[in-house]
């Protein structure tokens, strides 16, 4: 066909057609005398050697088909036909090994082609074809002898070894390659088969240490419990009122669903027990047993259809703590300790010191060994001390005269008799709280009312001074107001932009911070009237914090996804630096000297420990609260007595604790109209700021449309 596609492009050029009869040679030799034709017609002089290819480039016409229409006849010329001699069947044998050698032998580009196909003229092989197909290329060779009586016949051609031998070897190479096919199949199965063993064992060896470490503990909550009776049976009068009292359930009941409420289990069929999304087999007997002791329905827990609810996540809580406590206790114990005269930080290491003696050691191991009980079991009861969060009072103090009633910032003085607001309306508002729970008013005013020149994004009562209040604005300026007067003592402008927080200083009433936007956070002093201080970060500063038994230390939230932690006595550089927040830190409360809790708006709440700094910088930490959400706004964060208060962007209030990563408690505001007065639900609304009444599990909240709820934990 391809020697047929030459005769009809010769057809095409004006040449007479060449009619192909008889046997094989005799058409090959008519196709060769086409060929002959073709290039007498194209070319002056008969191509006598083999340098056809380089003649018909220089004196080919400009058409490229005639281009290499003319090599490949150069190609498949028989050396005797180059000499002059006619064409023979012993010519078509070396235009066979011709069209052997390319099939065996692909190019990569016409040029490499052309290199090869000439060398080929001289009995040269490329190494690649002797090295892969050995016996093609000895074939190759005898088809392209020099010498046509030595070139075999095409009988002996059909019945060489070379074209009936492949069939055979073809069957053997695919049944050998079958056979690898079906052993890499059993190698993958059996990876797959060893892999997962090994995993299943990993999480049996993780189940085995679980069990274990639950058995110890089961033995040590049961060996404090004895010592506990003990200690009542030697109080008559304590005993019998122990023995009637109590219902704590026994450590053997067992619930196997972590988020069904009172009364119901999952139920498995018999044979399996689901455990984590897992299927183990166990013996049917041993779950009618758990069945039976399961359907004692009188426990403390199976009662509280909260804690059956969230069982997961305290299931998780207590493992996190005992965990972090078996981590603590394979390592000495560090702590920061205070400053130095010059400024620096220094660890101690206090195990050593405290462990002196036989008898203390072996003390210090024993309550090291029960540590993790009592905050574990003071989490546990905090979280089940309250069901609900009650509405003590609704203030409705709407500014008809402000189309914007946010509230930015609350805050109660030092006995919590008072607490003020303050926001974009340019107003403190300072309210009676007691006036407010007992009285049944359609609208509460102030005790007191002070304006000021620009919003207020933040206030602060002093702990000492009663009658004082610290505020901060938009336009950066910094002022102290006297509330029995209601003016203001001082007004500071040293900061360049807004200052989004401020805070007295429990331990020095007389020192005060605040963290603006221009990316510095100032020390002021009320005696002087000027700052004192200043600390320079990269960032916006949207949060300060003094702890309450310090004046020396200070908390801030950046911009820049951090917390950072000074000693003021040495502001050169962080004493520690906590790194955790996906984006801003909104907000940063103390809970006590050592633990700080902080907001950001990546949706969480992360509780530290200020201990754990020994390398100034802490990536870990203790707890990750999740369940409200806070993506874009500032809202609210106040913690006390272990219970953190933050806003919600779902118009919410949701109470924490500080020992479990879920709510333990939500409320959700109800949009008020200032005008009419009717409840509304705006998507848009979120809860703006929040407040803890001290010493009380009362708080108070405002949302973004200036509504303010008094709530009680009940």
């Amino acid at each position: 066909m391809h020697q047929q596609g030459r005769s009809e492009n010769s057809n095409s050029a004006g040449m007479p057609t060449i009619v192909l009869s008889g046997n094989s040679c005799i058409r090959s030799s008519s196709i060769y005398a086409a060929k002959v034709s073709l290039m007498e017609e194209i070319g002056d002089n008969k191509i006598k050697d083999g340098r056809i290819a380089e003649q018909a480039k220089e004196n080919a016409p400009p058409f490229p088909m005639k281009q290499v229409l003319l090599m490949e006849a150069s190609w498949y010329t028989s050396p005797e036909e180059v000499a002059g001699a006619p064409s023979c069947c012993a010519s078509d044998i070396y235009r066979l090994g011709i069209l052997l050698f390319e099939l065996f032998c692909p190019f990569s580009s016409s040029e490499e082609k052309c290199r090869t196909m000439s060398s080929l003229r001289h009995r040269v092989l490329p190494p690649q074809l002797l090295l892969k197909w050995s016996k093609e290329a000895s074939f190759c060779m005898l088809l392209l002898h020099p010498e046509p009586r030595s070139r075999p016949m095409m009988s002996e051609l059909l019945q060489s070894q070379f074209l009936n031998e492949p069939r055979d070897y073809l069957e053997e190479r695919e049944a050998a390659m079958e056979l690898r096919e079906k052993i890499e199949k059993q190698e993958l199965l059996l990876e797959f088969l060893l892999l997962m063993q090994q995993r299943k064992k990993e999480v049996a060896d993780k189940l085995q240490a679980t069990l274990s470490l639950l058995g110890t503990d089961i033995e040590e909550v049961t060996k404090q419990q004895v010592i506990l009776k003990n200690r009542s049976n030697s109080c008559p009068e304590l005993g019998k009122e122990d023995q009637t009292t109590s219902s704590l359930p026994s450590h053997d009941i067992v619930d196997n669903d972590d988020t069904t409420s009172l009364g119901s289990r999952k139920r498995c069929r018999p044979g399996v027990l689901v455990h984590n999304g897992e299927e183990c087999c166990y013996d049917p007997d041993d779950n009618q047993k758990s069945d039976a002791h399961v359907d004692k329905r009188d426990g403390f827990l199976l009662k509280s259809s909260r804690l059956m609810k969230n069982f997961g996540k305290l299931e998780s809580a207590y493992f996190l703590t005992r965990y972090r406590q078996l981590k603590q206790s394979t390592r000495p114990l560090m702590k920061l300790s205070p400053l130095s005269s010059d400024g620096k930080g220094s660890v101690v290491m206090t195990e050593r010191s405290s462990i002196n003696t036989a008898a203390s050691r072996e003390r210090y191991g024993e309550n090291r060994k029960s540590g993790w009980i009592s905050p574990f079991l003071e989490g546990l009861c905090k979280y089940l001390s309250y069901s609900k969060l009650k509405v003590k009072a609704d203030l409705k103090q709407g500014d008809l005269l402000n189309s914007s009633n946010l509230v930015c910032s609350l805050s109660f003085d030092r006995g919590g008799d008072f607490f003020a607001t303050a926001g974009v309306n340019k107003k403190i508002k300072v309210f009676e709280c007691d006036a407010i729970l007992m009285e049944d008013r359609d609208i509460h005013y102030p005790v007191v009312e002070m304006a000021g020149r620009s919003k207020f994004s933040s206030i602060c009562w002093n702990t000492y001074i009663k009658s004082q209040i610290a505020s901060s604005n938009f336009e950066g300026v910094v002022q102290v107001w006297d509330v029995t007067r209601s003016q203001v003592l001082m007004e500071m402008k040293e900061h360049e932009k807004r200052v989004w927080s401020i805070d007295f200083s429990s331990a020095d009433p007389t020192l005060l911070a605040s963290g603006s936007d221009d990316g510095s956070v100032k020390l002021w002093s009320i005696n002087q009237g000027v700052s004192i201080g200043t600390i320079k970060t990269k960032a916006n500063v949207c949060c300060v914090q003094f702890p309450s038994d310090s004046g020396h230390s200070l908390a801030f939230g950046s911009a820049d996804h951090k917390i950072y932690y000074y000693d003021l006595r040495n502001s050169r550089a962080p004493l520690c630096t906590l790194v955790g927040h996906n984006k801003t830190v909104s907000n940063v409360k103390f809970l006590d000297s050592v633990n700080i809790v902080s907001a950001s708006t990546d949706n969480t709440l992360k509780l530290w420990d200020l201990s754990q700094c020994t390398s100034r910088v802490i990536e870990t930490p203790l707890q990750s609260f999740t369940g409200h959400t806070n993506v874009k706004n500032f809202v609210g964060l106040s913690a006390s007595d272990g219970y953190i208060a933050t806003g919600s962007e779902t118009n919410e209030v949701f109470i924490y604790h500080k020992a479990f990563p879920m709510p333990a408690l939500s409320f959700k505001f109800n949009g008020t109209d200032v005008l009419s007065g009717p409840e509304m639900d705006d998507a848009a609304q979120f809860i703006s700021s929040v407040c803890w009444r001290s010493q009380s599990s009362t708080l108070v909240a405002a949302n973004s449309t200036g509504n303010i709820k008094i709530l009680e934990m009940v």
